[in-house]
């Protein structure tokens, strides 16, 4: 399960609209070993396109060597589909280099509907999983949980036994 601060959500479907017809990609970055993302790093699309993302090679260089100094990993490395739904191509695929990454694709093909779906890629083979989303600025025990698209939506609440 991918959990992850409502802001930093917002953010990535900000860039993702932002860059609107064109692919956006990005990366959010945590603490080695924690699984938390916890900074998030919007990158350029060097390929420019409406159906593939690529980053550039000299950004990708300084982000992951800002990472190695800060001793952060890329927890979630994500990209937006600007015609199809939030779900890896076999390109996508194909690029993944982290797995020990979620993949976090966000689907802005319905202007007023937000479609975000996470995924593992290890080895060729794709694994999806529920994404938590955490607003903090709510409640620091509110958590909402989703999954988006062609999933079955849920949505749990955590009380603070108040």
């Amino acid at each position: 399960m991918l959990s992850i601060d409502r802001s930093i959500v917002d953010a990535i479907v900000a860039h993702a609209r932002r860059d609107h017809p064109d692919e956006a990609c990005g990366v959010v970055a945590g603490p080695v070993g924690s699984d938390t993302p916890t900074r998030h790093i919007p990158m350029e699309n060097s390929a420019r396109s409406m159906t593939f993302y690529e980053f550039d090679s000299m950004e990708q260089l300084r982000v992951w060597r800002a990472m190695d100094d800060r001793d952060e990993e890329p927890v979630v490395i994500y990209h937006s589909h600007t015609a199809t739904e939030a779900y890896p191509s076999r390109t996508d695929i194909s690029f993944a280099g982290e797995p020990g990454a979620h993949y976090l694709l966000v689907s802005t093909r319905e202007p007023d509907t937000e479609e975000i779906r996470s995924f593992r890629i290890v080895d060729g083979v794709v694994t999806e999983e529920p994404v938590r989303i955490v607003d903090a600025a709510v409640d620091p025990h509110a958590v909402q949980s989703y999954m988006f698209g062609q999933s079955p939506a849920t949505v749990d609440y955590e009380c603070s036994g108040r």
